[in-house]
């Protein structure tokens, strides 16, 4: 996980700008968190696994957030 934690930040940064989610490492959890969501991804037999929390206002929008957390893993993994 060492090697794509900035790999995660660059991609989570780029998708989210803005500071609308906050991202935090505990571990090698990556915990993350925004308005109405609360989120983790850590690394599980050598495959990246997240998981999320969503109420209003962030479940409203949960195509467009599950498109773009998809996206930075794709581009975190390269």
């Amino acid at each position: 996980m060492e090697e794509l934690r900035p790999r995660l930040e660059k991609a989570f940064q780029e998708q989210f700008p803005g500071g609308m989610l906050q991202r935090k490492w505990n571990g090698d959890v990556l915990e993350l968190s925004g308005p109405g969501a609360q989120g983790a991804i850590r690394l599980d037999g050598g495959r990246l696994v997240g998981e999320a929390q969503l109420s209003p206002p962030a479940s409203l929008m949960k195509g467009i957030i599950e498109q773009k957390v998809s996206a930075a893993l794709k581009k975190a993994l390269g």
